[in-house]
């Protein structure tokens, strides 16, 4: 039977198939990282800058995790196919701050910093729900479960620390640009994730040798979770409350 635990364990027995998901993973960890980096570098708040330090340097630990885990399996990082990039493809899109504008140095004003923290707010979203799943599907394994476990417990994190930070901003003023904002950059993610998530599978089940009729069912889940997440689904990702874990990057 076809399921999440099950497709995720086919990933992990298969060398190929674990390299390139490893790949794609610590690939979109460093990216962010690097993100926070030149965010941090640009930000003259001097309560809000270490806290963005922080998200840059656990995103930093999180591709270290990724490649140690392919290391542990004397598996390498290859290069991953351009319609796999989520955050490349992400910026193309014109969401989040430019890698031009990033490689600036003028400080970043308030609404650059509201799209920043938008960004953030949305992908992170993204991120923790992505590393329950792993945490429930890989959970038994011992050489994946710390490691996934401390990942999750950080995406976490990161989405308390973008919601308590956008609070305070519309508190400041600034809550209908943070909504516009929040919605906008919601409605390209879901789409993104539909096209990298297609991209991965179609990749994976070529490696892996799937059927065409168990790469046809995976396509349809893809699309259907897109028309929810397009209907429905997006109001998770633009709402704003204020989180348990106060101050998280703190």
């Amino acid at each position: 039977m076809l399921s999440t635990r099950s497709l995720f364990q086919q990933i992990y027995a298969h060398d190929e198939a674990y390299q390139l998901f490893c790949s794609v993973a610590a690939g979109g960890e460093d990216q962010g990282g690097w993100e926070n980096e030149r965010i941090t570098e640009l930000t003259t708040d001097p309560v809000l800058a270490p806290k963005i330090a922080r998200h840059g340097a656990d995103e930093r630990k999180h591709g270290r995790i990724f490649t140690q885990l392919l290391n542990k399996r004397g598996l390498s990082k290859v290069s991953i196919p351009l319609d796999t990039d989520y955050c490349m493809l992400l910026e193309r899109q014109g969401i989040g701050l430019s890698h031009d504008r990033l490689k600036s140095t003028t400080p970043l004003d308030d609404r650059e910093i509201i799209t920043y923290l938008a960004h953030s707010r949305v992908t992170e979203q993204r991120a923790s729900e992505q590393m329950r799943q792993l945490v429930k599907a890989y959970g038994s394994n011992p050489e994946l479960d710390k490691a996934l476990r401390m990942i999750s417990a950080d995406e976490d994190n990161h989405l308390a620390y973008c919601h308590e930070e956008l609070l305070r901003l519309a508190v400041a003023g600034h809550e209908p640009y943070i909504r516009h904002t929040l919605e906008s950059i919601a409605r390209g993610e879901i789409r993104t994730h539909r096209d990298v998530g297609l991209a991965v599978m179609a990749a994976l089940g070529r490696i892996l040798g799937w059927p065409r009729h168990q790469r046809l069912l995976l396509a349809a889940g893809l699309h259907a979770l897109y028309l929810y997440e397009r209907t429905i689904g997006w109001r998770r990702m633009v709402s704003l409350t204020m989180p348990a874990k106060r101050n998280a990057l703190g």
